[in-house]
Order: structure tokens, then C-alpha cells, then sequence
């Protein structure tokens, strides 16, 4: 099959220092008609830069400083831009990385995309309207017509990113970039955006080059993958070959650090050190450093190409030489998860939290006098318990209330009812004198850890913050020493103290938060999304981290995640909240090994799998989360769910109990 894009030795470089930083280093690769090419890797090795690269969308210090891009034969990089900008949307169409940074605030979705088809084809009024409306139906936008007139900020993120698939193919491109097109969605929302990427490049026949750094959404979109690492290619492989057996070192570090590749209680292979600075000159193979199969000539000799097997290439000394490291070569694939052990969620035998009927609801206010009118119902009714020691992971979409619950038992949003008990004490019933004394017991790892950092504050004076506030350490000597064992305990240098958090990489500052919430001695700690952000090697050394902690200090956990894998590796209990409610909660072997809710069941189907075989229907939910200012009535659940009766609309479903480890609300099983 011939190619339709063919790169030869890309090279990109960013001129905003003292050398050059070689963000792109002589790629090559090629993409049939019709293919789903992968690009995938660590947050920084060129990736995204490759792919404005070919569109010639570089930032203003960028510059291509040599290779070849041909589209159909056809050279764009020798184009001058005028061509180029007929290019751009007509042949080649980009999906960016996040739809909100992209899309035009100020502008309707629906003008946004009729823009892109005025600018392509002769059209005009009437007909460009029905073309809109043609591309909103084709994504499945629900009551497109109305949604037309309506502004990026009154759409969810997959009504968002379904615009930009609009208008990434309102004028039939042959080559569609999708630059991480699902990291910021949920795992239902991340369903529908990929089955519908299938669906339009089957009937329309474009390729389609996918970056990502999601090993299961690879296995379910490509056919062709290409492993990036500092700046260049090194494995191509298909899909087939590659899930079958990674042949880079560093490749196969990627898939050690899925926490669904081990059994729950091993620690993750986490990838030591950092990728290397771009800017260097390199003089042997760029993973040397960091890699567990290196042999003596690695750091002083550049790897070439070297067939694997069924057409799969590596760049690594492993292969076509006589030398083997000291331990031989690479191990195979880890072993698959273990079974989980069994606990109590709903009568475990002591409890350091337990929150009985939490309410958190948000007054909505309109007109001059700012009259409530109706409440948000962010959190109706929430009741968990944890024990010292144990992980209780809590589920659910984007919306509907997981964040709150953690910020409402802590008290940083006030709650509106229920009862928050810390070792036997109501925390909503303290005044301001008797919780903050009790603050230091509680604390919370929020999911930006650069956010809630701040920037024109050192390190070390973070960490003392706290620990001032709350009285722990009696003088600044006591303090240092402290802050010191601190950075030691989160993998970091004690004499980073000094630096600022820009200078500080996403996993550093999310260890740095981490050090925060452990220098007042903690007893519980919420984790919000505290990985959400982070490659999977990254990801890997935080969910060891976080496991080592509490294994030594006792730790209770609220986890708060929609990633599945890692609530399965780091939780003892799972509870599912849907719409301000939980709709399902026991131990983590019940719930997702075996779900009982519908809603628990569609969030598990759509979960990605790192394994090409592992073919598993998707139980579509259809349309989005309802609002809840006017949650639906009855099961929250009914509007979206395949099995709802009539009841289902009428009344709200009580509890049924499977075991002592395993409830539902469900009217299926009343």
C-alpha cells in the first residue's frame, strides 16, 4: 500500500536559549490511506511538536531545520504559506489537545465551524448552514440545531471535542492529526469520541496519525505504533507485534508501568531519572541513563535501526550484537492482576472516617436582590467510611460531585448536612478554634499540583507553611530537620528547598504536594486525581510513593480518580457516585470484577485495554451527565440507562445488599 504522508529525517528546533533544543531529531515514518498511525511516549519527547511540525504550525522560536514531508507525493514544506493555508483544513485537519484553550470563546461552535467551510469550498448561506448541521449530526452532537448558536463555555468536554472534530473534518481532509484527543475525558465520554473516530474514518477513508500516551487506546485504534523518546523514533512496530512483546527497553518500561499489568501490593516499574535535556549533542544511545539492559558501548555509541521480528525495528544495541547486560536481556510481559483481597466497606471493624448523609448544595441566585432560586446539588446524601490504613477509591464522571465530597468533609467547601465523624469527633459541629486544631489530622493532595503551589513562593517556605500554621515543630531549626527528611521521603534532593515550582517538573511537584500534606502528620489524606496529569512512568513512581507511605505511616486514603487501573491497584473498597450520589460500593475485587449497577457496568466497559485481543463490547451511555440543579427524577441514573422500568423514573431505589463487602441502589434487584 502506498504512502499517503511520508516524513523523512524531520528535525525541528527551538531557538529560546543559549543551544538549541532539538525538540524533533531526524524522524521518519510513513502512513498509508486509511491507516491509524500511533505516536506515542512520555510528556516532552517530541510528540505534539512533530505533529505542528507537519502542519507548519510552530511556535514563533521553532524552526524545521531540514527533512522532508510529503503528503500525496507532494512536499509540504517547500510550500510557500499561502499554499500551505489551502493545506491546512482541506488535506490535513488537526484535533488540538484541549478543545477549551482552541475553540473561540467568543465566537458560536456553530460559526466556528461554518468558518472552516467558507474558507475550503465555494458555499455560502443557506448551504453552509446545512453543512453545519450535517458535521454536528455526524458527531452525534445531541439537538445539534440548537447547539449551533450556543458558545464553547455552555458545553461539556466531549460536546467540546466534538466540535472540534467538526471542524477538523468540514472539508473531508485525506490526513486527520488527533493530538491526545481523550486525556482530558472521562471514560464514557472517551468511549463515544473513539467509536466515533472509527466510525467517520471507515466511511470517509482518511488516515489518521494519533499521539498519545494511552497504551489502550493504541491497542484499540491503530494499526501501526511508533514509540518516541528525546526527540526520536525508536521502535516502529504494528500493533499486533508490539502488544505481543515491546522491544526497546524503554518501550517495555511503559507497559511494566500500567498499575493493570501487576498484581494489586507489587510495586509499579517505575522509570528512574528523567528524560535528558534536548539542547545536549548525544553521543550514544539517549536512554542510556535511565535504562536497566545497558551494555558498555550504550553511552558512547548511537544505536542504528535493527530488525526484531514481523517487521518490528528498534533502535538499541540489545539486538544484532553478541553482548548481553548483566541480568540477560529483557524481561517478558508482567504477570496479569492477582486477585484483590476481600474487605469490609459497609462494616469494617474500626473507622477513622466516617461520613454519614453528606450534603453539599450550592445556592443559585438571580436578580437585583439575588434571591435563591434553586440549588446545585453537587453532593446529596453521601455516606462512606475508611479505616486507618486502608484506600477507598471513589469513581465516577467529571461532575458529578467526587471533588466536593473531598472538599466537604474537610470542611474547604461547607457542607449543608450530614455528619462528617473523624475518630469519633462531628467535624461540621467544631467552630473555627476547635477544627483548626484538628486540621492537622486531615489533609488533601489536590489534582494540579502546580496550581496549588504558589509560584512566587520557594519550596521549602511551602512546606514550613503548614507546619507554622498548625503548630508542628517548636522552633525553625526542629522545622529545617523536618523539611529535610521530607524531600528525602518523596524521592527529592533536600537542597531543592530553595527553588521555585516552575523550575520543577509535573512528578516533582506532585511529590512536593505530597510532602505538603505529610508535614503536619496526617492521619487521612484525600488524593484528588493526584495522577490525572502525569505520563505512566511518572504516574508509576507517585502510586509507589503513595503506597510506601502508607504502608509505614499508616495512612488512610480517600482516592478520588476516573482512571480505573490505578483505583484498582491502589484501593482496598470502590465507591461509584453518579450525579451527587453513590450508586454502588464494596470491596474492589466485588465491584470491578463484578458490578451489579448499570451505570457501574458502562463505566467498566469503556475502560481501554492495553491488549489488541481483548475485543469487549462498550455499553454506550447516551447523552451527558444531567445538571444537578434539576437532577432527573427517581434514579438519577433512568434517562441514560438500557434497563430502566417505569419505576425507575418514579422512585429513588434503596439499598440491596449482595454481601457484608457489597451494596447497590438498583431496582433491578428489588
Amino acid at each position: 500500500m502506498s504512502a499517503l504522508l511520508k516524513v523523512t529525517g524531520l528535525t525541528t528546533l527551538i531557538r529560546s536559549g543559549a543551544a538549541p533544543l532539538r525538540a524533533v531529531d531526524g524522524i521518519s515514518f510513513d502512513i498509508a490511506a486509511g491507516e491509524t498511525f500511533a505516536l506515542v511516549g512520555e510528556s516532552g519527547c517530541g510528540k505534539s511538536m512533530t505533529a505542528l511540525s507537519i502542519m507548519r504550525l510552530l511556535p514563533e522560536a521553532g524552526e524545521i531545520a531540514g527533512g522532508v514531508v510529503e503528503l500525496a507525493g507532494e512536499n509540504l514544506l517547500a510550500l510557500p504559506e499561502s499554499r500551505m493555508r489551502d493545506v491546512r483544513g482541506r488535506r490535513v485537519a488537526m484535533i488540538f489537545q484541549e478543545p477549551g484553550l482552541s475553540l473561540n470563546p467568543v465566537m458560536t461552535v456553530g460559526a466556528q465551524i461554518a468558518e472552516a467551510v467558507t474558507r475550503h469550498t465555494a458555499q455560502t448561506g443557506a448551504a453552509v448552514e446545512a453543512r453545519v448541521l450535517e458535521l454536528l449530526d455526524a458527531v452525534r452532537m445531541p439537538d445539534a440545531r440548537r447547539r449551533m448558536s450556543e458558545y464553547p463555555f455552555q458545553m461539556s468536554g466531549g460536546m467540546k471535542q466534538r466540535v472540534m472534530i467538526a471542524i477538523a473534518l468540514a472539508c473531508d481532509p485525506d490526513l486527520l492529526i488527533a493530538d491526545e484527543p481523550t486525556t482530558a475525558l472521562d471514560v464514557t465520554v472517551q468511549a463515544q469520541v473513539l467509536e466515533l473516530l472509527r466510525e467517520l474514518q471507515r466511511s470517509r477513508g482518511m488516515a489518521m496519525l494519533l499521539i498519545t500516551h494511552d497504551l489502550g487506546v493504541v491497542a484499540q485504534m491503530a494499526q501501526q505504533v511508533a514509540v518516541m523518546y528525546a526527540g526520536e523514533i525508536i521502535e516502529t512496530a504494528s500493533v499486533a507485534a508490539f502488544f505481543a512483546g515491546p522491544a526497546h527497553p524503554y518501550s517495555r518500561k511503559l507497559f511494566e508501568s500500567l498499575p493493570d499489568r501487576v498484581g494489586r501490593g507489587k510495586p509499579l516499574a517505575a522509570i528512574r531519572g528523567t528524560v535528558p535535556a534536548l539542547t545536549r549533542q548525544f553521543t550514544g544511545c539517549r536512554f542510556a541513563e535511565r535504562c536497566d539492559s545497558v551494555l558498555a558501548h550504550c553511552a558512547d555509541t548511537i544505536p542504528q535501526w535493527a530488525a526484531v521480528r514481523d517487521g518490528q525495528r528498534a533502535k538499541c544495541h540489545l539486538y544484532g550484537s553478541d553482548e548481553r547486560p548483566p541480568g540477560g536481556l529483557l524481561p517478558g510481559r508482567a504477570a496479569e492482576p492477582q486477585e484483590a483481597p476481600r474487605s469490609s466497606l459497609l462494616t469494617p471493624q474500626s473507622s477513622i472516617l466516617k461520613v454519614e448523609d453528606l450534603q453539599v448544595h450550592f445556592p443559585v441566585r438571580k436578580g437585583l436582590l439575588q434571591r435563591v432560586t434553586g440549588q446545585v446539588k453537587a453532593v446529596d446524601g453521601v455516606s462512606l467510611e475508611i479505616a486507618p490504613g486502608r484506600t477507598l477509591g471513589l469513581v465516577g464522571e467529571s461532575g458529578c460531585g467526587k471533588t466536593t465530597v473531598g472538599k466537604g468533609l474537610l470542611r474547604l467547601v461547607p457542607p449543608t448536612g450530614g455528619r462528617v465523624l473523624f475518630d469519633g469527633v462531628d467535624l461540621l459541629s467544631l467552630n473555627r478554634s476547635a477544627l483548626h486544631d484538628r486540621r492537622r489530622h486531615a489533609q488533601i493532595i489536590f489534582q494540579d499540583p502546580y496550581a496549588s503551589l504558589n509560584p512566587r513562593v520557594r519550596i521549602g517556605d511551602a512546606l514550613e507553611e503548614g507546619m507554622l500554621a498548625l503548630g508542628v515543630g517548636a522552633t525553625a531549626e526542629e522545622r529545617a530537620i523536618r523539611i529535610d527528611a521530607l524531600l528525602v521521603e518523596v524521592g527529592l534532593a533536600p537542597d531543592v528547598k530553595g527553588r521555585y515550582p516552575h523550575e520543577f517538573s509535573g512528578g516533582q511537584r506532585q511529590r512536593i504536594a505530597i510532602a505538603r500534606a505529610l508535614s503536619v502528620e496526617p492521619q487521612l489524606i484525600v488524593c484528588d486525581e493526584p495522577t490525572s496529569a502525569l505520563d505512566v512512568s511518572v504516574q508509576a513512581q507517585i502510586l509507589n510513593l503513595l503506597k510506601r507511605l502508607q504502608r509505614d505511616k499508616g495512612l488512610a486514603y480517600l482516592f478520588i480518580s476516573h482512571n480505573m487501573a490505578v483505583v484498582e491497584y491502589m484501593a482496598d473498597e470502590v465507591a461509584v457516585m453518579y450525579l451527587g450520589r453513590i450508586v454502588e460500593r464494596g470491596a474492589v475485587a466485588d465491584v470491578l470484577r463484578t458490578p451489579k449497577h448499570p451505570y457501574t457496568q458502562a463505566l467498566l466497559s469503556a475502560v481501554p485495554v492495553a491488549d489488541p485481543q481483548a475485543a469487549r463490547p462498550v455499553l454506550r451511555v447516551d447523552g451527558d451527565l444531567p445538571s444537578p440543579l434539576n437532577p432527573p427524577q427517581g434514579c438519577h441514573f433512568h434517562p441514560r440507562c438500557g434497563a430502566a422500568m417505569p419505576r425507575c423514573s418514579i422512585e429513588y431505589p434503596d439499598v440491596h445488599d449482595f454481601s457484608a463487602s457489597h451494596a447497590t441502589r438498583c431496582h433491578l434487584y428489588n
